[in-house]
């Protein structure tokens, strides 16, 4: 076994990743302080092909030195907007057929692989704020929540973490369902 070299990989340019087809997937974060997940979000948008990024509140942007250190470029290849609120970007999604599902344990949470994902349904995952989580009136205007099971003390994990989980539930399931 050896590593496979920069060549073998076969990366796309920036210009090849934006022209490539994206799953119907749009991450939002909701009020993400750290600048680090913000940076991890965006790798893991461009790692699943995701469609969009919205950044909402005080989740900060590109460009920030913090932001690049950790999206290793990816701000670059993924589409990406800011909003100052969370709500009116769930408004717009909603009215453009998306799926509205926050990632968070709530009483009516459903646990991520008990989720019935449709390949053919966009969604617009909603990733909450590191301490707070997705905000109450967010949460409200979403459609479905979905929690990752855990088997530890803590009961939480990153928030950039929890992107990539969820992130490759949907995209399994969407890969499953298209080549059956």
């Amino acid at each position: 076994m050896r590593k496979l070299s920069m060549d073998e990989l076969n990366r796309l340019t920036v210009a090849d990743f934006k022209n490539t087809r994206k799953f119907p997937l749009t991450l939002v974060l909701d009020n993400v302080r750290s600048l680090h997940n913000v940076g991890a979000a965006f790798r893991t948008a461009d790692a699943f092909a995701v469609e969009k990024i919205w950044l909402c509140g005080i989740t900060g942007r590109p460009p920030h030195r913090d932001i690049t250190k950790t999206a290793l470029g990816s701000t670059d290849s993924v589409a990406w907007e800011y909003a100052p609120t969370t709500p009116e970007v769930l408004h717009q999604l909603k009215a453009a057929g998306y799926m509205l599902i926050a990632v968070e344990q709530t009483t009516t949470s459903v646990l991520l692989p008990d989720f019935a994902i449709d390949a053919d349904q966009p969604y617009a995952l909603v990733m909450g704020n590191e301490v707070f989580g997705v905000e109450d009136e967010v949460l409200a205007l979403c459609d479905a929540a979905v929690e990752i099971p855990q088997f530890g003390t803590k009961h939480s994990l990153n928030v950039s973490v929890a992107a990539g989980v969820v992130l490759w539930e949907f995209i399994s399931a969407m890969n499953r369902q298209k080549s059956s």
